[in-house]
């Protein structure tokens, strides 16, 4: 057996920064543009073992084999999930479905800024709330490059959309996570969090408009951008305190959706706004779909429905791969648990990251058919025999979306196997024990650790985990409602999904721009840590203030 260390170096300011230095090594050789994004994972998981071998003392053997899990858990299932997401896109393209998609987008509206609302925002939440774990992104990023937006609109604005809907996505499991490593009531969280989010539900429309087209291109369509962000914080609040966490996502998003449209029926900008590129950037890399004029043309029922039904097809996949009933029944029939020898229950949390001596698991679970990926890789099978495909046009596609996303799928592994390697040595609970050292600020810099948490491991179910029981043990000690900063935990996550170097390889590779990963996370950085300080400000209020201390649930 093997303890975890927290304080390697017997300075807590020391022991910080060391464990500080993978995070700050990926990103920083990934914001430098000057390396691939594929090459800086694998430079940071180098460096990630060397810090947990060297430092944080944890054996050898046990370092490279947290490695390797978090390697095939990077394929299985994330990876899976963006490769079969790209399929669906390719097959669309090449029976010219998605032509007559774009058409569908551009007879609800030509405005790229209402377009942005409808797919990035809207629709990105339904994706989330219905399978979560890049499933959003990769396929908004997909529409929006399809649709003629610019690499960079496409990519860092559907990280920056796909932000509100994330503490309940995949059917709430980030609630779940959370409430199984707190002992809290579930539906009590989904509440509490019901109580912080709906604001920037209200706000982020707001800012991903904004950071399109400037102030001026946002103040022209705000009747907009209100209806669409109303139209989902409310349903967001109203069915996470009254009704239960799992479905909040997709009623809301199916509200906004719906309310949006039926808006813009009866109103439209009295300018459009056709350019396909962020306000004051030259791109000379946007896609040649920017270029081409949209068809005009309306379309026919019969072609409306040929546009939809992929996406019809894949919504319904979604909602049954997400629901636990048929998780239950797909891993009766197929589930391949892997306990890692000399790892698996080997390694130790301890106080007070753990309120005692808690082992870890390590156990790569192959439950194959209820995999995300898996659904969407059906769903791509069936649209594209609806669509006329044959079976050896379908193995080509797959092929080619193969090489496509081959480095992608590299780089993905490799970051999952730093997140994979920091939470099994403890290095991710060092960072978490310094901002519950701040006393009084803790509200603001409890919230921040949730955004730290998503920022390290992609996943606010990852970061709920990690970090849900030290928000537990620091808030009862400081005399703060244990509900109020576990909810923090999960609502400051959000904004740090934007910025995880998973996420952010899954937008370049969705919208065909590798190699400029450093190029989107230099654009949304500001954006997340900006966002997330507004959630702590938020949490410290409910916190300390009146009268938002009345909206703590006890």
């Amino acid at each position: 057996m093997w303890n975890q260390v927290y304080d390697p170096l017997n300075s807590p300011v020391l022991s910080t920064i060391a464990a500080a230095v993978p995070v700050i090594t990926l990103l920083v050789l990934i914001a430098s543009g000057r390396v691939q994004a594929h090459i800086a994972a694998v430079i940071a998981v180098i460096v990630t073992n060397l810090i947990t071998i060297q430092v944080f003392g944890m054996p050898t053997g046990m370092s490279i084999r947290a490695s390797i899990l978090g390697i095939v858990t990077g394929f299985f299932p994330i990876g899976w999930i963006v490769l079969n997401v790209i399929f669906l896109y390719q097959v669309t393209v090449a029976t010219g479905r998605f032509e007559l998609l774009k058409r569908a987008v551009g007879g609800v509206t030509e405005d790229r800024r209402l377009q942005l609302l409808l797919i990035a925002f809207s629709f990105g939440a339904f994706f989330e709330g219905a399978s979560g774990f890049g499933t959003p992104v990769a396929i908004t990023g997909a529409v929006l490059i399809g649709l003629g937006f610019s690499p960079l609109a496409a990519s860092g604005l559907s990280l920056i959309a796909n932000t509100a809907p994330v503490a309940f996505g995949a059917l709430g499991t980030p609630i779940q996570g959370l409430a199984s490593v707190t002992g809290l009531d579930p539906y009590i969280l989904g509440a509490m969090v019901g109580r912080q989010l709906p604001i920037f539900s209200l706000i982020v429309p707001f800012w991903v408009v904004w950071a399109f087209a400037g102030w001026k291109g946002m103040k022209d369509v705000w009747p907009a951008i209100l209806v669409t962000g109303v139209s989902f914080a409310v349903p967001q609040f109203v069915i996470s305190n009254f009704v239960n966490p799992w479905i909040v996502d997709i009623g809301a998003s199916l509200i906004s959706m719906g309310a949006l449209i039926l808006f813009l029926k009866v109103w439209q900008p009295r300018q459009l706004w056709l350019s396909p590129a962020l306000r004051g950037r030259d791109e000379s890399t946007a896609t040649m779909a920017a270029t081409k004029p949209l068809d005009k043309t309306p379309l026919t029922q019969g072609e409306l429905f040929s546009a939809l039904l992929p996406w019809i097809i894949v919504c319904i996949v979604m909602l049954i791969w997400g629901n636990g009933g048929f998780k239950t029944w797909a891993n009766g029939i197929f589930t391949w648990n892997y306990p890692v020898p000399e790892l698996h229950q080997m390694i130790n949390k301890v106080p007070p990251v753990a309120p005692g001596p808690t082992k870890e698991s390590a156990v790569f679970g192959f439950t194959y058919l209820s995999f995300t990926g898996t659904g969407l890789l059906i769903a791509a099978i069936i649209s594209g025999f609806l669509m006329g495909v044959g079976p050896g046009r379908l193995l080509v596609e797959y092929g080619r979306t193969i090489r496509l996303c081959a480095i992608s799928l590299i780089t993905i592994s490799a970051m999952l196997a730093i997140g994979t390697l920091t939470r099994l040595s403890g290095v991710d609970a060092t960072l978490g024990l310094a901002f519950a050292a701040t006393g009084v600020l803790y509200p603001f810099f409890g919230t921040l650790l949730g955004w730290l948490g998503v920022a390290l491991t992609g996943s606010d179910t990852s970061s709920n985990i990690l970090f849900g029981n030290l928000q537990k043990i620091t808030s009862e000690q400081l005399g703060l409602s244990p509900i109020l900063m576990a909810a923090a935990n999960s609502s400051g996550g959000v904004m740090g999904k934007m910025i995880d170097a998973q996420s952010i390889v899954v937008a370049s590779t969705a919208t065909n721009w590798y190699g400029h990963e450093g190029t989107i996370l230099r654009f949304v950085f500001w954006h997340s840590i900006v966002l997330a300080s507004l959630v702590g400000v938020f949490v410290t209020l409910q916190a300390y203030v009146w009268p938002f201390t009345a909206m703590v649930l006890k």
